[in-house]
C-alpha cells in the first residue's frame, strides 16, 4: 500500500510517497524513516524501490523529491545544494512527526549513494533519528569538489569556482542557467565503472525515468564545493549506524573511512559479495540481501 502525499519545506513544497505495511493498521504506532535518493534521482526510482520493500518488514517509509528536483518545489531548478538537501530529510521528519500512526520515538533513516552521505550528516545534528542504515553511501560533496577519484587538483577546483561565480553574476543580470549532468549521457574508453554503470542505470529504459532529467545547475558548484559531510561524526554521529557496499564498488572507501571514523559504538559494514555501486540501486540478487539486513538493523534498534 502506498500514498502519494506533499509537505512543507520553509517556503515550498515536498512530494513524497508514502509507503505502508502489508497489514496496516491505523488505529497502530510504527517505527518510521525517510528514504534519501541519490544525487539527480526522483523518489519513483531507487527510493521506491528501497521504502516499498523495507515497508513490507513492518516500517513506514518515505520517499521524496529533493527541493529544486522532481516534483517537489523550490528555484532555481535542478539545483543540488547540501544544506538543503539535510533540510529536506529534517521537514520529512517532521511530517512524519505529524501521522498518528508513527511512533516520534522510533525514527530512523535511511539512503542511497549521495543520500547516504546526506543522511549521515543529518544524524549528527537532528537527534529525533535513532539509526542510520545506507547503502552504496558515497560523499557527494567530495566528488563535485576532488573529483571521482579524489585528486582533482587545487587550482582546477578554483577555476570552477570562478566560472560558478561568473555565471551567478551573468543569471542575476538574465542571463540563461547552465546545467551540466549528474552522469554521463555516453560511455568512454576509460570511464569509472561507477559511472559507466550510473549511465546504464539513468539514461536507459533499465531505470529511467522523464523526471529524472540529468541536469544539475550550476549554480550548485559553490554550494557542494564548501559542504563537508562527514565533518564531526567523531563527535556527533552516535547512532547505531548500518552501512551496506557491494565488495566490487569503487565507492566502498567511504563506507571505510565513516566506520573508522564515526563516535556510534554500534557500528557495521555489511559487504554484499561481488555486487557494484549501482547493482544496489535495483538488482533483486543484491537489494533483496540489503533490504533484509537493513531491515534487521531497523527492528533491532527502533
Amino acid at each position: 500500500m502506498q500514498k502519494k502525499v506533499t509537505f512543507k519545506n520553509n517556503e515550498h513544497e515536498m512530494a513524497g510517497i508514502l509507503f505502508f505495511p502489508d497489514d496496516f493498521d491505523e488505529t497502530q504506532q510504527y517505527a518510521a524513516f525517510p528514504v534519501a535518493s541519490p544525487a539527480g534521482a526522483v523518489k519513483e526510482q531507487i527510493a521506491t524501490n528501497y521504502g516499498s520493500r523495507l515497508a513490507k518488514y513492518g516500517f513506514i517509509a518515505l520517499a521524496f523529491d529533493t527541493s529544486h528536483q522532481g516534483e517537489s518545489g523550490g528555484t532555481p531548478r535542478q539545483l543540488e545544494a547540501p544544506y538543503e538537501r539535510v533540510e529536506d530529510i529534517k521537514c520529512a521528519i517532521d511530517y512524519l512527526t505529524t501521522l498518528p500512526y508513527v511512533d516520534n520515538e522510533r525514527i530512523g533513516q535511511f539512503g542511497v549513494c549521495a543520500g547516504a552521505g546526506y543522511s549521515m550528516h543529518t544524524a549528527m545534528t537532528d537527534r529525533r533519528i535513532k539509526a542510520v542504515a545506507v547503502a552504496s553511501m558515497s560523499d557527494p560533496a567530495s566528488w563535485i569538489r576532488d573529483g571521482f577519484d579524489g585528486k582533482t587538483p587545487v587550482e582546477t577546483q578554483l577555476a570552477l569556482l570562478e566560472e560558478a561565480s561568473n555565471q551567478r553574476t551573468r543569471e542575476a543580470n538574465g542571463a540563461d542557467p547552465i546545467y551540466g549532468t549528474f552522469v554521463p549521457e555516453e560511455v568512454t574508453a576509460g570511464m569509472p565503472n561507477t559511472l559507466e554503470e550510473a549511465h546504464e542505470y539513468y539514461r536507459t529504459p533499465r531505470g529511467q525515468h522523464p523526471r529524472s532529467t540529468n541536469q544539475v545547475s550550476m549554480m550548485s558548484i559553490d554550494k557542494m564545493t564548501d559542504f563537508s559531510t562527514f565533518m564531526f561524526a567523531d563527535k556527533y554521529l552516535t547512532q547505531p549506524i548500518l552501512m551496506i557496499a557491494g565488495t566490487n564498488a569503487d565507492t566502498l572507501r567511504f563506507s571505510e573511512d565513516l566506520l573508522e571514523k564515526a563516535a556510534s559504538k554500534n557500528k557495521e559494514l555489511f559487504t554484499i559479495e561481488g555486487a557494484t555501486h549501482v547493482d544496489l540501486y535495483d538488482k533483486p540478487e543484491y537489494v533483496d540481501q540489503a533490504v533484509a539486513k537493513a531491515a534487521a538493523f531497523f527492528k533491532a534498534n527502533l
